[in-house]
């Protein structure tokens, strides 16, 4: 049995979603109704995963941050290109498991996405690596795509966008350097999950996601905060949420304001990843 935790505050739809997802056999979801009592289901050996639901976020991921002290703890939203035809458990070609619907609509991992997070190269660096890892457990090819404020030719118009011009080649440099020595990563290798691939698409967001990149990293946290609201909540692109990396627990962030379809996605994938740990 897989057990789930998730936290409901005023929007009801976690209560809908989590009475449908009760439907497996195998899963029960339980709610919880303050972050306190979220943060003891996380502690708990018993609990496979934890979907924060409604709640509020800022406070659950300080805790979260003060029980894993030694950890560096991001998000990646996971989103899907097309809602026209998203489905749940529909191996990928080549890969393990994975969430594409058909062979038009993709999923990537979009990050930084928490207001708060993703402020200096260094955490955006570790963010991509903490992605990587994360598409490489699923058996798909790491493609990154790094964004920033502004075209490459862009050089001159203010300080912010030179700094954030500059920024995106030295990320994409960074990752480079790191994959070059890294044995995790080989374009050579028979294993597809360590090939990959990297490239400084600077604003053009459209671009890197028609090249179908799996990795988007924006160039802050506010930034990718407006891309999933852009994205997701006004263009209803299917989410499963956002995963939290670079901790061992399951931990499914999600909005306050999202559909039934949305909270059931984001139980459908950490249902998925707990029944991969068992």
């Amino acid at each position: 049995m897989i057990n789930i935790v998730a936290g409901f505050d005023k929007n009801e739809n976690i209560l809908l979603a989590a009475k449908e997802a009760n439907k497996h056999t195998d899963l029960n979801v339980d709610i919880v109704e303050s972050e306190e009592d979220l943060i003891k289901a996380y502690s708990d050996p018993n609990v496979d995963a934890v979907v924060r639901g409604s709640l509020k976020s800022s406070k659950i991921m300080k805790y979260l941050r003060e029980l894993d002290k030694d950890s560096k703890i991001h998000r990646a939203t996971y989103i899907n290109t097309d809602g026209s035809g998203f489905t749940l458990n529909v191996p990928a070609p080549g890969s393990k498991r994975g969430y594409v619907s058909s062979n038009e609509n993709f999923e990537f991992l979009l990050s930084p996405v928490g207001i708060d997070e993703g402020n200096t190269l260094e955490e955006r660096f570790e963010l991509a690596i903490q992605s990587c890892k994360f598409i490489q457990s699923l058996g798909m090819e790491v493609k990154i795509a790094i964004l920033a404020d502004g075209r490459s030719d862009d050089v001159g118009r203010s300080e912010r966008i030179d700094k954030s011009l500059e920024d995106s080649e030295k990320l994409t440099q960074m990752l480079l350097d790191e994959f070059e020595k890294s044995s995790d990563f080989d374009n050579d290798s028979d294993d597809i999950s360590k090939h990959y691939s990297v490239k400084n698409y600077y604003i053009l967001l459209e671009q890197a996601i028609k090249d179908k990149n799996n990795i988007i990293i924006s160039p802050d946290g506010i930034s990718g905060n407006i891309l999933f609201r852009a994205l997701v909540l006004l263009n209803s692109w299917p989410s499963c949420g956002a995963v939290t990396l670079g901790i061992d627990k399951i931990f499914i962030d999600t909005s306050r304001d999202q559909s039934v379809k949305g909270y059931l996605r984001s139980l459908n994938l950490a249902y998925d990843l707990a029944k991969d740990k068992k």
